[in-house]
């Protein structure tokens, strides 16, 4: 089971701020993750329609969509950020 937490847009567009999953064993790396989310459902499917503008975070530090997540407690997905 690990938990994942959806910010900004994405969250919106979701419609949730967190879930907990059991993931398959298939999903082992951020972009397969992403993939498997945006089959889940519509509101999955349009929070997640551009997945290279994804940004992910593995026990809150920033990772690439490569890596690896086994092990992971917390996922966080968000669009990118903007300075200002």
């Amino acid at each position: 089971m690990v938990k994942l937490v959806y910010f900004a847009w994405v969250r919106e567009r979701i419609g949730k701020d967190e879930e907990e999953l059991d993931l398959p064993d298939s999903v082992k790396t951020g972009s397969e993750l992403i993939a498997y989310l945006s089959g889940l459902g519509e509101n999955y499917a349009e929070a997640l329609q551009f997945p290279k503008a994804i940004r992910i975070a593995i026990n809150q530090e920033h990772v690439d969509h490569h890596e690896a997540i086994a092990g992971a407690r917390e996922i966080g997905l968000f669009p990118p950020m903007t300075g200002g």
